[in-house]
């Protein structure tokens, strides 16, 4: 077997090779993006982080366990255990408006970054073709031996090919920052879905709380009328002073007021529903929602503070942004150093149509190396500009970290408050039922009037409604802590991929 025959190598080739070499070698400039350090804090709150909240002796008042290093489910909002809030997330993340434009948004930088990966990365090619009817005029450059030729026309046809190196990294830097804007548009996606679920669940959750108003405040304003129709008979009879029977009219009154605006605000909380589901609120299919359907978690996922921090859409939406500036600087910077293009041209020029394409006859090669030397401080200028930029998003993302550990702290010491309030609630709703019963008895045996078994039921159910006020900051208060851990999207083979 023959061994292959040496290379000559020629400066021109040397050349080539060289420039051929540094192109594929060279090191973008700017800085490299390195992902922002996990917050280091174990917990969320000063002092003891809560583990396990207290119980009542109330519909919905068991203890809540939270479960330290847990992931929230894909399908957070199943927790409660209501097929019909189930339903109804689903339909709207089906149909939203609002999610259907963050989709658009996310194709369109997608379709930003293919556009300029080929426009980048691969080279010019164009074709043209063009006919021109023209005259000269030997005379005015300074022919005269030979007769003006008449009017003649000109056929081309060539095709033209062009490409700028990337010496420096500045065109792979902002297809760096380009894929980043994708990121960013693809966390948007996710914390539109995040916070559409959390809208829904707190929508659904306010509409069976004020159901529960509304049925106790019905409650109270009946008792109330029945109250009133005894005073007004004992004062027919002489029995009780017309102020008493006007101070009962206007409790009355006070309560009735109430109805309207729970009533209106029921329908509210349906109409925004509605919108969610991308529905007329005059025809949208809901379904009613009260306490009774649904079931609170006994246990409730609680991530560690540096997994939040990973996880949360709108944390990485920031984290992608963080690196979108990073990238810019080194466009910025790129700016500053030679670019060199190449380009060339082939084609062929003919009196005759028909000959057009018979052969090459026109050609050209060309390569134009361009240096910013004086631009009156521009340059350096655009790249502090990016520097600033860049921390501004880096500020940007440690306050979106911040915010994500406050909304979780926040929902982890209302948790344990709305346990001891509805403890309290319980404690007053179960003493005024039992006065309730005390009276009923003691009336039952002549010892007291109706009035004041009226009386006592009405002080019941103003303990009830204050109960189910109580529950249903519960079931609130439990959504806002899955939602502001980050909901479990990055679960789900449905969303948008990573």
């Amino acid at each position: 077997m023959q061994p292959w025959p040496p290379v000559r190598s020629t400066p021109r080739r040397a050349a080539l090779a060289m420039l051929a070499a540094a192109t594929l070698s060279a090191c973008a400039v700017g800085p490299d993006f390195t992902a922002p350090a996990a917050p280091a804090a174990s917990s969320y709150t000063a002092g003891a982080q809560p583990v396990r909240t207290g119980a009542a002796d109330a519909p919905h008042g068991q203890a809540q366990t939270l479960e330290g290093g847990t992931d929230v489910p894909a399908q957070w909002w199943t927790l409660f255990r209501s097929p019909a809030l189930d339903r109804t997330i689903r339909a709207a993340l089906d149909a939203s408006p609002t999610l259907a434009q963050a989709q658009a948004r996310l194709e369109q930088a997608r379709q930003d970054l293919v556009a300029s990966t080929g426009a980048l990365l691969l080279p010019r090619v164009d074709a043209k073709l063009n006919g021109t009817r023209q005259q000269v005029d030997l005379a005015s450059v300074g022919i005269t031996a030979f007769p003006n030729p008449g009017p003649f026309t000109l056929y081309g046809a060539s095709v033209q090919v062009s490409y700028t190196l990337d010496l420096s990294g500045g065109q792979r830097r902002e297809l760096e920052g380009l894929r980043a804007a994708v990121d960013y548009q693809r966390y948007e996606l996710e914390a539109a879905r995040l916070a559409l679920a959390g809208n829904v669940a707190t929508a659904a959750i306010r509409e069976a709380g004020l159901r529960a108003q509304l049925a106790d405040t019905e409650a109270i304003v009946q008792a109330q009328q029945q109250q009133l129709a005894i005073m007004e008979q004992r004062l027919r009879a002489g029995g009780v002073a017309r102020v008493e029977v006007q101070r009962q009219r206007n409790e009355l009154a006070q309560s009735q007021a109430l109805l309207p605006g729970l009533a209106q605000q029921i329908a509210a909380a349906r109409h925004q529903l509605a919108v969610y589901l991308g529905q007329p609120p005059a025809s949208a299919e809901l379904p009613e929602f009260r306490l009774d359907d649904l079931t609170l978690p006994a246990t409730l996922p609680l991530s560690l503070p540096s997994a939040m921090a990973q996880r949360r859409p709108d944390i990485r939406a920031a984290e992608a942004l963080l690196h979108q500036a990073s990238a810019s600087i080194g466009v910025a910077t790129a700016q500053l150093y030679p670019q060199l293009t190449l380009s060339g041209s082939a084609g062929s020029q003919s009196l005759s149509a028909r000959d057009l394409f018979g052969s090459f006859n026109v050609w050209s090669l060309a390569a134009g190396l361009v240096q910013p030397v004086f631009r009156g401080g521009e340059l350096l200028a655009r790249k502090r500009s990016a520097e600033a930029a860049y921390e501004q998003a880096l500020a940007a993302y440690r306050q979106a970290v911040l915010q994500g550990l406050r909304e979780v702290a926040d929902a982890l010491r209302a948790l344990e408050a709305d346990a001891g309030t509805l403890q309290a609630r319980a404690d007053s709703a179960r003493q005024a039922r039992d006065t309730l019963a005390i009276v009923a008895g003691q009336y039952r045996l002549g010892g007291v009037s109706q009035l004041a078994v009226l009386d006592a039921e009405r002080q019941y159910w103003q303990a009830a409604l204050a109960q189910a006020q109580a529950t249903a900051s519960r079931f609130t208060d439990s959504a806002a802590l899955l939602q502001a851990l980050g909901g479990g999207w990055w679960q789900d083979p449905a969303s948008s991929p990573r």
